[in-house]
């Protein structure tokens, strides 16, 4: 049975690893002439405004979540030789690991492109790296890159 690759989701922080993975996805799509996903998971700011503080208003909170959305989507966009490519950009808010693997089953991905690192280092001694957790529970091939 030959793999063939039809969809591919790749997920994107803003990050250096996260850019090179990108550019792996869209080398990929190129190849095999698939549909990629551009997927940005912003993890809900819970504390962000310290201890003992006010929580943001609804409205604050969504419009600083959008606009770090599009942030990291325009400049990974700007980065990205796109043309030919059949591309779409995803926004999710929640847990990056579930929501990337949410975003892959909805989509029947066939591969999941990551960049090794892009978590902070506190983050990462947590919660363990994001492609790490990708790797064990993703339901479709996961290709880390460096």
């Amino acid at each position: 049975m030959e793999w063939q690759v039809s969809t591919i989701v790749t997920g994107i922080d803003g990050s250096d690893g996260s850019n090179r993975a990108a550019e792996r996805a869209v080398a990929i799509a190129r190849h095999w002439n698939a549909r990629l996903l551009l997927v940005t998971v912003v993890r809900t700011p819970e504390g962000w405004w310290g201890i003992g503080g006010a929580p943001p208003s609804p409205e604050a909170l969504s419009a600083a979540l959008v606009e770090g959305h599009q942030k990291v989507l325009a400049e990974t966009e700007g980065q990205l030789d796109l043309d030919g490519i059949d591309y779409q950009t995803v926004e999710e808010l929640g847990d990056p690991v579930s929501r990337l693997i949410a975003v892959c089953e909805i989509n029947e991905a066939d591969v999941l492109v990551v960049g090794r690192r892009g978590a902070g280092l506190a983050e990462r001694v947590i919660l363990g790296s994001v492609a790490d957790r990708l790797c064990h529970l993703a339901s479709c091939p996961v290709l880390v890159v460096p």
